[in-house]
């Protein structure tokens, strides 16, 4: 019997070959070059990449007999998950691979603007001898300000700690207790800016952290302040850096990302107090290594039809076949739960009912896991490190399985105890033999809504023309509403709209619908990738 075949588009360390090379022949081929990838991926099983080879939707049409799509590394930016999805063809990662060479870049990059060790390094090899000019600063006693206590930024928050700084912390989605287990002080925004020495940046880009450091939080940092971002490029905004670089407004800068890559030229490149790398929080021998031996051993399961953790489209191998439809709905569920909630949830239940709590159903809590945590940290979450970050972040999560379930078939629910004592929940469904995603009620409310990429809920009291003022502000901006849905517990009592809208809903126009209609909760999600 021959073997599967499992083609290796770049370069991968020696040790993940050796993995793959025991069970499958592995083929080479130059995944930059077109004209020889795309003949090459014809009849092989899985196409193991790093950055550099494009894997989209006309790789998928070449590759009939592709079973997976591994990335050597964390970014998917050269993969087309959702053609990748379309074609049947699992894509995986090394999410875990370089998280201890991002946070040892943050730091470098920290040491290196505090001490203006690359301005004397040039100055020195161009014959000038300038003690005085780069006098640097100390890190004792100075406080650093984390921006997310995700895996990384406790990692680099741990580190500097051992340089005795004063470590403090903004992250909404991490508990006081879970910080103070670390020894960081959690603060708001405003209070980490203004008492700051440092700032380095660990969070993740989505809608609400791009921009989050721009001109207006800029002005009020200290003048000696040195920001560091190592995390991804738009979250620190360039030209409001280049602005108070410009201003005296801040010290000095580390940059590794920028918001269009590859950068090879910046307004930031001009200034001496800054210290620029073209992102190389990856680019270590210890973090390739590793990325090359996880992403082996997952195309060894993948290609073994077993359950793979790292998984970031088609979730699962060794999944029963009735449970493998709930995945895609129980992360969905999850990611709204983190959108209504707002933060993290001190404890988290997963509720199953029905007919497929006949089989083992551990998979929907990773998937709801996995939901919960995909909008919160800057990592890539997968089925292997959610329970992590539930536990890091002191979260109690409990599955809960019943066979009755009288109203429908099958139901997940994913339920959260928050800080205050407050529970928030939504339930989900699937509908019918084409498995459609239904969600079935939100904190106690009955309903039925698609879920949708744009998704606003408001709580409010019961009374005539609110669903009216909410489609006029609507309608007046453009915003067109997909699907309405409206609970209530009795009549003139609390309410809840649920709505999905055809575009993003901003935080400007959930505030005019909020103070429009009184309402005492107002959240919007966002479930586009």
């Amino acid at each position: 019997m021959s073997k599967l075949v499992v083609l290796v588009a770049e370069e991968l360390s020696p040790a993940g070959l050796a993995v793959l090379e025991t069970d499958f022949e592995v083929r080479h081929v130059d995944g930059s070059d077109r004209s020889k990838l795309l003949p090459a991926v014809a009849d092989v099983d899985a196409l193991i990449v790093r950055s550099a080879t494009k894997v989209d939707a006309e790789v998928f049409e070449h590759a009939r007999k592709l079973r997976v799509v591994a990335r050597a590394g964390v970014g998917l930016d050269n993969v087309a998950v959702e053609a990748a999805t379309k074609a049947g063809v699992m894509v995986v990662n090394a999410p875990t691979s370089n998280i201890v060479t991002a946070a040892e870049h943050a730091i470098a990059l920290l040491l290196a603007t505090a001490r203006n060790v690359p301005q004397g390094h040039a100055a020195l090899k161009n014959g000038e001898w300038k003690r005085s000019k780069y006098t640097g600063v100390e890190l004792m006693g100075k406080t650093v300000g984390v921006l997310g206590l995700g895996r990384i930024g406790v990692l680099v928050a741990n580190r500097l700690a051992a340089f005795e700084m004063n470590v403090i912390a903004y992250d909404p989605y991490v508990q006081a207790a879970r910080a103070a287990q670390l020894g960081v002080k959690l603060v708001t925004l405003e209070e980490l800016l203004k008492e700051s020495d440092f700032i380095t940046v660990h969070l993740p880009k989505t809608p609400e952290t791009l921009g989050l450091i721009g001109d207006k939080e800029l002005h009020e940092v200290k003048p000696s302040v040195r920001i560091i971002n190592a995390a991804r490029g738009g979250i620190v905004d360039e030209a409001a850096l280049d602005m108070a670089l410009k201003d005296g407004r801040v010290a000095g800068a580390g940059v590794d990302v920028f918001t269009t890559e590859p950068c090879t030229d910046s307004p930031l490149f001009h200034h001496d107090n800054i210290v620029v790398t073209p992102h190389l929080g990856a680019s270590t021998h210890e973090a390739q290594e590793k990325a090359g031996t996880q992403v082996a051993r997952s195309v060894k399961l993948a290609l073994s039809g077993e359950f793979v953790p790292d998984a970031v489209n088609v979730q699962g191998g060794a999944v029963a076949e009735d449970v493998k439809p709930g995945l895609p709905l129980a992360e969905k569920l999850g990611r709204i739960f983190t959108g209504l909630a707002g933060g993290v949830p001190v404890r988290l239940d997963v509720i199953v009912r029905g007919e497929i709590t006949s089989h083992d159903v551990k998979v929907l809590e990773l998937a709801a896991l996995k939901g919960v945590f995909a909008d919160v940290v800057e990592e890539t979450v997968t089925f292997v490190n959610a329970p992590l970050l539930a536990r890091d972040r002191g979260v109690e999560v409990n599955l809960t399985t019943s066979e009755d379930s009288p109203d429908w078939r099958n139901v997940v629910t994913v339920k959260g105890t928050m800080a205050d004592g407050s529970v928030v929940s939504v339930s989900g469904t699937l509908s019918g033999p084409r498995h459609l995603e239904r969600i079935i009620e939100v904190n106690g409310y009955d309903m039925e809504l698609v879920p949708a990429e744009h998704m606003a809920f408001f709580g409010y009291i019961d009374r005539p023309g609110v669903v009216g003022i909410v489609g006029k502000l609507l309608g007046d901006l453009g915003i067109n509403i997909a699907g309405m849905q409206v609970g209530r517990d009795v009549k003139g009592g609390k309410a809840l709209i649920a709505l999905t809208v055809d575009s993003a809903i901003t935080p400007d126009v959930l505030e005019a619908i909020t103070g429009a209609i009184g309402a005492d909760m107002a959240r919007r999600v966002d479930l586009a990738d």
